[in-house]
Order: structure tokens, then C-alpha cells, then sequence
């Protein structure tokens, strides 16, 4: 068996311990794979003497990531630090500089700056790895890099973040406020104190950029993304999506056709036969569609110590067994455009609280009528001249510009009391 292939760990987070203690207790199984040891030697953490669960007796301890760039008895960098800027930044492009192979994490990296760091990392010739970047412990990077090469991708979706997918999930189950499901998730540990990230769908636009490069062999694009989070997703909403045959989900969807490439995140109301409407809890799914496979789904844990470890050993053995790829699996990058939000075509789920008078349906599909949208279902709940009242709207297709110039002449109807709760629907 050949020398050990020698391990910096930038990190020593939930990810970075994990890592460590993965290596260690699959020792044996994971060098008979890689064809040669594969250990940690040198690691990097703001906080030296915290305990995180594994020793880090004898192992070469650098108080800036940076370092580790340089360590001699460091072949490859592990950075889990996570951020699109600061350390984790410098430390990749130090490590490529120095010729060091990168195993990564860091998908708002990747998003931001995946360009930038590919170029480096082909102009050196030396690897940038990222299956853990994307959905956890799912091999969705290897599935469309290698699994799904000889195809033409025409989309690939999913259920991207796992703490968006247990607060819906939870909404459902027990009928409770996106508020107090989100209270609950902090709780727990599933969302941070801060939850924006991920709510507000960010989270899930850097692994869909991320995808989209890849599975359509062009540069990552998130700038052009279409981004909604899950704050305005109510129990009501939930409730009356399980009546018209549907669940709420939030997707990440980006597709290719003769236009060009769309890639957006919103909340979608998805078909119970789907299989991605069965994905519940902290669960993540990747579905791809390609011309000679047809649709594959991959599901499974999307985050924590043990998935995103699973995923960071599987690219460390990899590198070990000397096995590469183009960082977006394509030597030439394509050009195709980004297709506006504005041009998308499909239904829609509108709820309208209302004022329960004569005329107001009237004025409402009018309205639609004069920006050729139609009807395929309504629902109105209750009758109460005193209190507003829910109507429901399902569309057949339409454009994304003529739905929104609709929205704005309904909201002004005097009868209509709120803004409307807008989903669309996804037929995957």
C-alpha cells in the first residue's frame, strides 16, 4: 500500500469533527478503497481547546486556515469553514496556488466565486472537489457528473434545504403558524438563531446554481436566479393545497430548453402522486431528467456531521485513487442565456381574502379574463359580510408577466383585503 494521503481540515465545526472522527473509525474500510490511508494531520479552528467530541492529540494545530496551504505535511485541504468570503476564501485559493487538491463544503463559495476558483483550479491542474456543497450524504454532484454524463440534462429540481422541508412538513402534520414551527426548528437545533438563510430560500439558490452549472455544463450563474423563501406560506394555504390533490414544497427547479437556462427557488404546490411530495422532515431529494435515462431521484439526509462527512471521505477517496473531473464536468463551458422569471409558463394557486358581496368574483375573473388566464378550478370557503373570506383560485397555464399584472389589478380591488397568497404549481 502506497503512502498515506496527509489531511488538513480547515473547520472543526459540526462537519469538520465529523470528518475527523469518519476517517478514524472507517480507517481500514476507507484505505482498502482509496488504495492507500488516508489521515488527518493538520487541522485549523478559531478555538483551540474547545472539545468537539474527537481528539486532536498529535495533529498540527494552525491558528489561520490559511496556513495549511503551506503545511508540508498536508497533500490536501478539507475546508468546512463555510462563508463566501474571509478565510475560507483565502484558504481555498492559497491551497490551489500551492498545487493542493480541495475538498469543499462551501456552497455560497461555489456560488459566489465558482468561476473565479475553477479557473485556478484548472489552470493548476489539481482537483476542486464539492460533493458535500450539495445536499448532504446524497451523491447528487457524482449522479450528474459522472452517473449522468452521457446524457442531455433538460432539468434538475429538488428539495434543496432541509429546515425549509421540516417546517413545511410540521405545518401540515399539526396545522401550526410557519411562526411557531419556526420556534420549535430553533429549538431542535434545525434552524439557526438567524434563520434567514435559510427560509428566505438563499440556502437552497446557492446548491440550485450550484446544480445548474453542472448539469447543464455552464458557468454558475446565481445572479440571475429567482429567489423566494417560505415566510408568507401559511397553514390555510397547506390545508387547501391537500384538497386540490397537492402538498406545498419549496424547489429549487432549473431547466434548459431551446431559450436558454431558467433556475428559480419558491415554494411550489407539487402532486401527492409525486414522489418528491412524499420527502418529509429534515430530508433533501434530487430529481434529474436527462434524454437517455429519463428521471432518476436521489433522497436522503441533507445535512449533519455524519451525511456531509460521508460525502467530504467520499471525495478525499477520489483524489486518493487519483480520479478526476472537470470542476463543472465540461472542459468548454456553454454560453446559453438565463431565461427571465418573467417568461416562465405554468399554473397557478391563488388564495384571495375577500369581502363577501355581490360582484366580487365577477371582478376578479374579469380581470384574469383581460390577461388571458384560465380557470381550471375555484373555491370560495364561508359566507360572512362582516369578515373577509377565503377564495381559491387553480389556473391553467399562463405566463409568469401576464399572472403578475393580474396580482397588481386584483390587490387594488377594494373587496380584495390582503395581498394574494400566490403558489405555483409543479407538475415533477
Amino acid at each position: 500500500m502506497t503512502a498515506p494521503l496527509r489531511v488538513g481540515v480547515a473547520g472543526l465545526g459540526t462537519v469538520g469533527a465529523g470528518v475527523v472522527k469518519l476517517l478514524r473509525e472507517n480507517a481500514a474500510l476507507i484505505a482498502g478503497r482509496a488504495g492507500r490511508p488516508i489521515a488527518v494531520t493538520a487541522v485549523s479552528a478559531r478555538e483551540r481547546h474547545r472539545d468537539r467530541g474527537v481528539s486532536l492529540d498529535g495533529l498540527r494545530w494552525h491558528a489561520d486556515a490559511k496556513a495549511l496551504a503551506a503545511e508540508p505535511e498536508v497533500d490536501v485541504v478539507v475546508e468546512v469553514i463555510g462563508g463566501a468570503e474571509g478565510p475560507a476564501r483565502r484558504l481555498v485559493e492559497a491551497a490551489i496556488a500551492a498545487g493542493k487538491p480541495v475538498v469543499t463544503a462551501n456552497k455560497a463559495l461555489l456560488a459566489t466565486h465558482g468561476v473565479e476558483i475553477a479557473r485556478l483550479a484548472e489552470a493548476k491542474g489539481v482537483p476542486l472537489a464539492y460533493e458535500a456543497a450539495v445536499a448532504g450524504g446524497i451523491p447528487a454532484i457524482k449522479a450528474l457528473r459522472e452517473g449522468l454524463a452521457g446524457n442531455r440534462i433538460s432539468r434538475v429540481a429538488g428539495i434543496l434545504n432541509g429546515t425549509c422541508n421540516y417546517i413545511l412538513t410540521e405545518m401540515r402534520l399539526r396545522g401550526l403558524s410557519f411562526e411557531a414551527v419556526l420556534s420549535e426548528a430553533q429549538a431542535l437545533g434545525y434552524a439557526e438563531a438567524d434563520p434567514s438563510f435559510d427560509v428566505d430560500g438563499v440556502d437552497a439558490a446557492h446548491k440550485l446554481a450550484i446544480l445548474a452549472a453542472l448539469a447543464f455544463g455552464r458557468p454558475v450563474d446565481l445572479a440571475s436566479l429567482h429567489i423566494e423563501g417560505i415566510r408568507r406560506v401559511s397553514a390555510l394555504d397547506i390545508s387547501l393545497a391537500g384538497e386540490f390533490g397537492y402538498r406545498i414544497k419549496l424547489l429549487g427547479i432549473a431547466t434548459r430548453d431551446e431559450h436558454g437556462v431558467s433556475a428559480r427557488v419558491h415554494p411550489c404546490m407539487v402532486p401527492l402522486a409525486s414522489p418528491i411530495a412524499a420527502v418529509e422532515g429534515v430530508f433533501n431529494a434530487v430529481l434529474a431528467e436527462g434524454d437517455a435515462v429519463g428521471r432518476v431521484m436521489l433522497q436522503g439526509r441533507g445535512a449533519g456531521a455524519g451525511p456531509t462527512a460521508s460525502a467530504v471521505v467520499a471525495d478525499l477517496i477520489d483524489i486518493a485513487r487519483g480520479r478526476g473531473a472537470p470542476v463543472w464536468g465540461a472542459d468548454a463551458l456553454d454560453d446559453a442565456p438565463a431565461v427571465p422569471m418573467e417568461r416562465h409558463v405554468g399554473a397557478y394557486y391563488l388564495r384571495l381574502m375577500v369581502t363577501d358581496r355581490p360582484g366580487v368574483i365577477a371582478d376578479v375573473t374579469g380581470i384574469l379574463r383581460d390577461e388571458r388566464i384560465s380557470l381550471e378550478s375555484m373555491l370560495q370557503r364561508g359566507r360572512s359580510p362582516e369578515e373577509a373570506v377565503p377564495v381559491v383560485l387553480v389556473t391553467h397555464d399562463c405566463e409568469e408577466a401576464a399572472m403578475r399584472q393580474a396580482l397588481a389589478r386584483i390587490e387594488a380591488l377594494d373587496a380584495v383585503l390582503e395581498p394574494p397568497a400566490v403558489i405555483r404549481i409543479e407538475a415533477l
